[in-house]
């Protein structure tokens, strides 16, 4: 049952598949009917595998070049998207607003999840009739399809509350204009789900396809697991105990989340990596939990090329730029934060002693890089100004904050043909993620308790960090566990979730986004100017943005039936 992914067409995914209906085809002019899928085994696990493909599955989602794998607009503090001709993608958001004729996150999201969703459907409704042989397993593809369909249905979720619940696939005859389900029915549909699909995984009788304690056998990297079940829940029930979807601060929800998240810690089968510069970049790690699995990319194209490495270093476009409001969360190698007076920060040494993962996460001005020093200076001494090599203020395929993206960018990799390639997983669950999960919510459950700070300590001690101070309150504990988050998960598709759960995108969203001007001194001195950046890369954030609106044109062709979240 090797793990590949199988390119299907998608238009039929929205339409009722009757074994009169040809829908697939295995060569130019040979169709398949649905009869023939699911009489035939390997056809059924391809049709079973294809449910994959509609998993959001790559960096830098929150941006117009990668519209198709999910959202535009850089809309956190984290980081902008500095192609000046597409709009940054935060034209809509100075309007407060998002419309889906340019957010994709709010467009593209909501139909490739309910495709991912008929897909899954499609299958649970045809798995038990399915004539399995051994190297086809009944059984471990039922459960892969149940935590797919959770996935999307949380994908769902976290961006607009309650939505339509379909448990099995619409025939042509059957009604389409469907209310919303409500948001505490969507959640518990979802846990309904991951609890069907781990009583299944967590058999021990699937011989050599899949075993609980070591996961999938070689070929099968990626797919479904116990660990995978358990991490979405515990993502799951972390945002369903947030602010946004807990306004009373109900400490059994919060518990829920720190039970959910422990069950992962207490299982033994998962541990941090031992760098965290090189977490991105294995074939495996015993802190991945579910990963999409790669081959090695180059330079030469694609979302490194194309996105990440700016033309100085012979890519096209380097569009994701990380924010000055970012670095600033990097505290002192100390442990101290910059704004500490005690802390040993300079301003003008902005990047020295600084925590271990600033170094992972960012590229800045002086640093060596592919064996040259980072130019972003400008030199105000010449006539007119000169600029370093990296940037250039006149182009729009250079850095707008004085910054680039290392942590998505291996240093082997050379823009162009000449460089060599190398991994970039993108991780869907890790277990970083599971230990910041336990201690947030053990804290807003219990206060700072002694398994708080082993979590997050455990987090810190992997970075070359200081264990966190003793004597924390409840609430200093919180603020340094979401600054924690922001530095140990940065760009890897948290930050904007973690705002809107925390119900904090009026407080942070519309703070004023900064880079850094850089001027040159002389050869090896250099004078650093935190600066605001233009009107087009701020953003307007509104109390009902925590909610995406569900698109117009799914309220439109809906009769009245589908009700749009407040404030839209």
């Amino acid at each position: 049952m090797k793990f590949i992914y199988y390119t299907l067409l998608i238009g039929f995914l929205l339409l009722d598949v009757s074994c009169d209906k040809d829908f697939l085809q295995r060569d130019p002019g040979v169709a398949i009917t649905e009869t023939n899928v699911f009489t035939d085994p390997v056809l059924a696990t391809r049709f079973a595998d294809n449910t994959y493909n509609f998993l959001l599955d790559e960096y830098g989602r929150l941006s117009s070049l990668q519209s198709h794998k999910g959202t535009t607009g850089q809309f956190s503090d984290e980081a902008i998207f500095g192609e000046t001709s597409l709009g940054h993608g935060i034209l809509t958001m100075n309007q407060g607003k998002f419309l889906d004729d340019f957010s994709t996150d709010v467009r593209v999201t909501y139909t490739r999840m309910y495709q991912g969703i008929r897909n899954a459907n499609v299958m649970l409704a045809n798995v038990d009739n399915v004539k399995w042989t051994a190297a086809e397993n009944g059984p471990l593809i039922k459960a892969q399809q149940l935590f797919l369909r959770a996935f999307f249905y949380f994908e769902l979720v976290k961006r607009y509350g309650g939505v339509i619940l379909l448990d099995k696939p619409l025939a042509q005859t059957d009604n389409f204009d469907l209310p919303r389900n409500t948001y505490d029915e969507t959640v518990a549909f979802i846990l309904k789900d991951l609890a069907d699909a781990e009583a299944i995984l967590i058999k021990e009788t699937w011989g050599t396809f899949y075993n609980p304690s070591t996961d999938w056998n070689a070929g099968n990297g990626g797919r479904a697991t116990v660990g995978s079940v358990r991490a979405l829940r515990s993502r799951l029930l972390l945002m369903d105990a947030s602010p946004l979807n807990n306004p009373t601060g109900d400490a059994t929800k919060w518990q829920r989340a720190a039970d959910a998240a422990k069950s992962i810690i207490t299982s033994g089968r998962y541990s941090l990596h031992p760098a965290y510069g090189t977490l991105l970049n294995q074939p495996t790690s015993p802190e991945y939990i579910q990963i999409k699995v790669r081959a090695p990319r180059s330079g030469n194209g694609g979302f490194l090329g194309d996105f990440i490495i700016p033309p100085s270093f012979g890519g096209a476009q380097s569009q994701l730029n990380p924010t000055q409001n970012h670095v600033d969360l990097y505290e002192m190698n100390n442990g101290k934060p910059i704004t500490d007076p005690t802390s040993g920060y300079r301003p003008q040494e902005p990047y020295i002693g600084r925590d271990p993962r600033f170094y992972a996460n960012i590229i800045y001005n002086d640093q060596t890089w592919q064996g040259r020093k980072v130019a972003v200076w400008v030199n105000n001494a010449t006539t007119p100004a000169s600029f370093g090599a990296d940037f250039q203020p006149a182009s729009t395929t250079s850095t707008r904050t004085r910054y680039y993206t290392k942590k998505l960018w291996p240093e082997s990799v050379r823009g162009g043909t000449g460089g060599a390639s190398a991994i970039l997983n993108y991780i869907f669950f890790r277990y970083g993620e599971v230990l910041l999960n336990h201690a947030e919510a053990l804290n807003e459950a219990q206060g700072p308790v002694t398994d708080v700070y082993a979590s997050i300590n455990q987090i810190r001690k992997r970075a070359g960090m200081p264990d966190l101070p003793t004597g924390l309150t409840k609430a200093q504990m919180r603020d340094r566990i979401h600054n924690e988050r922001a530095v140990e998960l940065a760009f890897e598709e948290h930050r904007w979730w973690d705002i809107l759960r925390w119900k904090k995108g009026t407080e942070i969203i519309p703070k004023t986004i900064t880079g850094i001007d850089v001027e040159r001194i002389t050869a090896t001195t250099f004078k650093y100017t935190v600066i605001p950046l233009p009107a087009v890369y701020q953003r307007v954030f509104q109390d009902h943005m925590h909610r995406y609106p569900i698109p117009r044109n799914e309220i439109f062709k809906s009769n009245g039936i589908l009700k749009q979240n407040p404030g839209w």
